[in-house]
């Protein structure tokens, strides 16, 4: 991380030591040694994370390319369109179950109307 070698390490130490003193230097160290482990326990922390939204994308991307590939939105389309043929094979003919034709014969309410309208006009109680 840092690229401190023994020499380094070392020296730092002796300087350390005169700045420090004997007596407070373990003090120092302990000290030193937890902000370490806490700053190490924090990187591993927000390197994982990284890795694992990394993770993410790559895996969002790899199934985004197989439904591309696989051609999921055509296999729907096609699935639709068999599902709108087959619910019009079962639909009745609108043809066949039109309205029948007005009938040949005429009903009897009918051909009461159109005698009525064929009658000359005459007052009504005689010639």
């Amino acid at each position: 991380m840092f690229d401190v070698g023994f020499s380094e390490l070392v020296l730092i130490l002796v300087v350390a030591l005169v700045v420090v003193g004997p007596e407070r230097l373990p003090k120092l160290a302990r000290t030193a040694g937890l902000y370490l482990g806490r700053a190490r326990r924090m990187v591993s922390v927000v390197k994982a994370d990284v890795q694992r939204e990394l993770a993410a994308e790559d895996l969002k991307r790899t199934l985004q390319k197989q439904a591309e590939s696989v051609g999921l939105h055509d296999i729907v389309e096609e699935t639709a369109d068999a599902a709108t043929a087959a619910e019009q094979l079962f639909k009745p003919n609108t043809a066949a179950t039109a309205a029948p034709a007005a009938p040949s014969t005429p009903a009897i309410g009918t051909v009461a109307d159109t005698q009525a309208d064929s009658r000359p006009d005459t007052p009504h109680g005689g010639a």
